[in-house]
């Protein structure tokens, strides 16, 4: 850091591994790693029961003061107080491009796994600060490649701590560029080649990572689902589809529900991805996001819209749509012309698959009895596109409506429809 040209280094193992600032109150794990106590306690409190560095599983979670540390710290702060200096990672300036370009030359994998970590964590904040910036590194020669090599590490769930943290910093780096990389296919193949082991580490990572971590992940997995062979690699993987389901429970973070539905639906296409997730009652779990309001936001309603959409492709899927007291298909009833429009068209999509498309008739008696005939004729009227109107007209053939008399009744009671 930087106060009156004077430039002080704060030792690496002053950090606390988490958050990366100076530990206030060092505290060790039965691991024998140390952390800033708040830092780990919020990592606990998260749910997780592994150290976040080494991601072995916690014997027990009770805290050891490191003292010997804390002292160390205690006289290194007031040592830079009394030459003029507060340690604030606030008031770390941004690195500069060449600042950056010049780390970048300096990670090599033969290199101290420490050395790598804090120069890929400098990147890291490079790339948060913008848009150009997470473009411009993208654009760097050979970078992308060197990230992915970083992450293919054999035995990574017994590699050392240090490692394992340089392999997390890269995963984070490849999430914050994935949209600026041009060659999607090529990159997925990276991921995916040799044994697996990329695909291998990125999924362990989401499994035990914390929340950010799980959200960096999941973004990566999406990216590089990119045809059925890679869906079917990605989905395959022992422990993700659980773990991507646990992860849209309405008690998670909004954006890792977001994040893990997005990724849901990246990889759910194959006919065999499909029937396994609905063997794992994700419609169920789905639907209920769908009928809580505090957790489904649009974007969640209509991620979830849409895998109820690629579902209903299957009789299995329908089966499970129409079942019980037909409460899928009320909630879905519920959201027609309530969030957007990308939601009433995935919506019109479930109705049309299970009502028209495959008739059944526990399908007729669910939409009618939440009053979907008239969400439907109200739904004509509105701005809706060409293939949104067929299935809606296709929809009242099969309730028996005739929908210009109906239309003709709506038209002079109906003072105000949404524009879809």
């Amino acid at each position: 850091m930087r106060k009156d040209d004077l430039c002080i280094t704060v030792p690496t193992f002053f950090r606390c591994p988490i958050s990366l600032d100076v530990m206030k109150s060092p505290v060790s794990l039965c691991t024998g790693v140390t952390y800033d106590r708040a830092s780990i306690q919020r990592w606990l409190d998260g749910g997780n029961n592994t150290c976040p560095a080494t991601m072995q599983i916690l014997q027990n979670k009770d805290f050891i003061p490191n003292r010997t540390l804390q002292r160390l710290i205690e006289i290194w702060s007031d040592s830079v107080r009394r030459r003029g200096c507060v340690e604030s990672s606030a008031e770390l300036a941004a690195p500069t491009r060449d600042e950056i370009s010049d780390a970048i030359d300096r990670v090599k994998i033969e290199k101290e796994e420490r050395d790598d970590r804090e120069v890929l964590s400098k990147i890291v904040r490079f790339g948060r600060e913008s848009d150009d910036n997470r473009g411009f590194l993208a654009g760097k020669d050979d970078f992308v490649r060197l990230l992915v090599d970083l992450i293919d590490q054999d035995g990574f769930e017994t590699t050392s701590a240090a490692k394992s943290l340089v392999v997390q910093e890269a995963v984070k780096i490849l999430s914050l560029v994935r949209t600026k990389i041009s060659d999607r296919r090529r990159f997925s193949n990276l991921i995916l080649t040799n044994g697996r082991d990329r695909l291998t580490v990125i999924v362990f990572l989401f499994r035990t990572g914390n929340v950010e971590l799980k959200i960096d992940c999941a973004g990566l997995l999406e990216f590089i689902a990119v045809d059925a062979e890679s869906k079917l690699l990605i989905a395959d993987r022992d422990g993700l589809v659980t773990e991507l389901m646990k992860s849209i429970s309405k008690d998670s973070d909004s954006t890792l529900i977001e994040s893990s539905l997005s990724c849901l639906v990246a990889i759910s296409s194959p006919k065999r991805v499909k029937l396994n997730l609905i063997r794992e009652k994700l419609i169920g779990d789905v639907t209920k996001l769908l009928s809580d309001p505090t957790a489904s936001s649009v974007s969640v309603t209509e991620k979830c819209l849409k895998l109820l959409e690629i579902l209903a492709s299957t009789k299995e899927g329908r089966s499970e749509i129409c079942g019980g007291d037909g409460e899928c298909l009320k909630t879905v009833v519920k959201k027609l012309m309530k969030v957007s429009t990308a939601a009433t068209e995935h919506a019109v999509t479930v109705l049309w698959s299970v009502s028209y498309l495959f008739k059944e008739d526990k399908a007729l008696e669910a939409v009618t009895s939440a009053n979907g005939v008239t969400k439907i004729l109200l739904l004509l009227q509105s701005n809706c596109s060409p293939a949104v109107r067929r299935m809606l007209t296709d929809l009242l053939k099969v309730f028996k409506v005739n929908s210009r008399s109906c239309l003709s009744a709506y038209d002079t009671k109906t003072t105000h429809i949404m524009p879809f």
